[in-house]
């Protein structure tokens, strides 16, 4: 099977282009391509079907560990730069079909990829996490011997994001996994743990569902600027720096008044090659 390997700040992905729509990506193939010792090594892997719905193209997202993923905000870049190096299309913007609907997402000239993520969620229901209210911007985590507050959203996948003094403190190996698995979350939940370091410029780190500590992730970082303009009145367009590199993050909206959030980052080919199934 051919494939290629592309990355956005260090969010690395097998790409596979499927014209015929003819390949499951089954769990246990996931699992064998995203090993980082005895197969090709990704967050995830990334098939792109042709479009249907309004859309040019489709992509069919699933975590590292075989999990289904609705959206990835590194991963569509890097579609849109495979998608125009292998021939799939010539369009500098392209409406791609996700689990969350479809986004579009824009080259610029600079080579740098922007992407309409679509308005953050705030209902707990939406998000979903099982808090009462009618957001969950405050919600209590409780773990064995702490509670945490954090501010829940979805990005079309669902966020916690925890406000902290410095990320690097952060046992992010400990309290990600329990985070993500926590009963609060039929679903999972990724879990970002940032600190504001000036009005425009936000630091954090990641623990992604079905992925585990991951160099980026582009939704996490879109609620990350979400939750901080809100909560920490950052202004609308914030640097997002993470451990792989920095995302710019746009959203002057408020709570379900249905304002996009524009995400814009850059996504490399780092090879491309073959592997026997």
């Amino acid at each position: 099977m051919r494939f290629s390997k592309y990355q956005g700040i260090g969010n690395d992905f097998v790409m596979i282009a499927d014209p015929q729509d003819a390949m499951e990506l089954s769990p246990e193939l996931v699992r064998r391509l995203c090993d980082r010792r005895f197969g090709i090594g990704g967050d995830g892997v990334i098939r792109v079907v042709p479009g249907e719905s309004g859309s040019d193209l489709v992509m069919d997202y699933v975590n590292s560990d075989g999990s289904t993923g609705e959206m990835c905000g590194n991963g569509i870049r890097c579609l849109a730069i495979f998608a125009r190096d292998e021939g799939l299309t010539a369009l500098d913007e392209i409406k791609v079909g996700t689990g969350a609907g479809i986004k579009i997402v824009t080259i610029l000239e600079d080579g740098l990829v922007r992407v309409d993520m679509g308005p953050p969620a705030f209902s707990p229901q939406d998000v979903p996490v099982q808090w009462s209210g009618s957001d969950a911007l405050h919600a209590k985590v409780e773990l064995d011997d702490s509670v945490i507050e954090a501010a829940c959203l979805s990005m079309g996948n669902p966020h916690a994001v925890i406000f902290v003094d410095d990320p690097e403190e952060v046992p992010l190996t400990e309290l990600g996994p329990a985070i993500e698995k926590h009963p609060m979350f039929p679903n999972g939940a990724n879990a970002e743990f940032a600190t504001v370091e000036g009005p425009d410029r936000v630091r954090m780190r990641v623990w992604e569902r079905g992925a585990g500590e991951t160099l980026a992730c582009g939704t996490g970082a879109c609620a990350v600027g979400v939750a901080s303009h809100l909560l920490r009145d950052t202004s609308p367009s914030v640097t997002v720096s993470l451990p792989g590199g920095e995302l710019l993050v746009e959203w002057d909206g408020s709570p379900g008044d249905g304002t996009s959030v524009f995400m814009t980052g850059p996504a490399l080919k780092s090879f491309e090659g073959e592997i026997e199934l």
